[in-house]
């Protein structure tokens, strides 16, 4: 299994089965532990990876860049206004010269295409460390972090809650090929992807899972085992403004209230940053049903693991 991983991208979780994710999701748990108790395991000494981030981040970067450091690689830390890229380079140009110096890329961008791009010209691995389309590493932490707190996924309920954007495309793929139903509560006017929804419905019918897009949050919430709540206006979202958004989402807010229609026993999770007062109330976030920083360290294991899986 682990050499069917070595060279490839990882552009998103609709190239992968079941299987391997699992085994992803294992050898994160594993190089967790030996963090955990400090045990070396710099699998990728002598590497590069050369890191390209052209929207803000804190976990992303730091994560990723902190996965590297106990790796044993070296990462190099790009921003586009200082490369020959912001002077109008072809991305392929850059691809291939990136190629030449660096064992693999980590990419942080917005079309979905630029990393596909990337992938085309460049032999070593290009990682999406998130596109305006989907969240790969932040979908494999998420379920890392369930496992932990629910010793499973499969059979069980995932209420979202915000923005219909990277994140949530990303659950809904997770939910529909792991095996556990996801319930999407959002306003009229903001839908899926289209290619995420035509993957999602033959993943569900496939594997009999309930991939459900409702306007009710009662509904969307009710015995939910994992409540999931998003900022409202993503970063580089589309059409409607940052007010307009905070308008049309306000009644879908988590709150002390609306988080008792999950099951008494549900998690709180969060991808951030967070907006409180916003999409969720400083109880809830703060509150003994929150794993938000579980879920946060958990980006800089699963994404150790896709790095020692995936780079040569």
């Amino acid at each position: 299994m682990k050499d069917r991983f070595r060279g490839r991208d990882f552009l998103t979780l609709m190239d992968f089965t079941r299987d391997e994710i699992y085994h992803i999701l294992e050898t994160a748990i594993d190089l967790k532990r030996k963090w955990t108790r400090r045990e070396p395991h710099e699998l990728l000494r002598g590497r590069t990876l050369a890191a390209l981030f052209e929207k803000k981040s804190t976990r992303t970067r730091v994560s990723f860049q902190a996965a590297c450091a106990h790796l044993g690689a070296q990462s190099f830390y790009l921003r586009p206004d200082e490369m020959q890229l912001g002077r109008g380079e072809p991305i392929k140009d850059t691809a291939r010269t990136l190629d030449r110096y660096c064992d693999g890329l980590f990419i942080r961008t917005f079309g979905q295409e630029i990393v596909e791009e990337f992938a085309h010209y460049m032999k070593q691995p290009v990682i999406n460390a998130l596109t305006d389309l989907t969240h790969p590493c932040q979908g494999l932490a998420d379920m890392m972090t369930i496992i932990e707190k629910k010793g499973r996924l499969e059979g069980l309920k995932l209420a979202y809650v915000g923005d219909i954007w990277n994140v949530c495309h990303t659950l809904m793929v997770c939910g529909s090929n792991m095996g556990f139903d996801v319930s999407v509560a959002h306003p009229v006017g903001y839908d899926p992807s289209p290619r995420i929804m035509e993957y999602v419905t033959n993943m569900a019918k496939k594997n009999k899972v309930n991939i459900t897009l409702t306007q009710d949050l009662k509904e969307a919430l009710t015995d939910a085992d994992v409540v999931y709540a998003n900022t409202f206006h993503s970063m580089g979202g589309p059409e409607k403004t940052k007010e307009q958004r905070i308008i049309d989402f306000a009644p879908y807010q988590i709150n002390e209230t609306t988080i008792a229609y999950a099951k008494d026993d549900a998690i709180f999770m969060h991808c951030l940053p967070g907006y409180r007062g916003e999409e969720m109330t400083d109880g809830v976030v703060e509150g003994p049903q929150s794993v938000v920083f579980d879920q946060a360290e958990n980006r800089m294991h699963t994404e150790k693991a896709v790095l020692a899986l995936f780079i040569p």
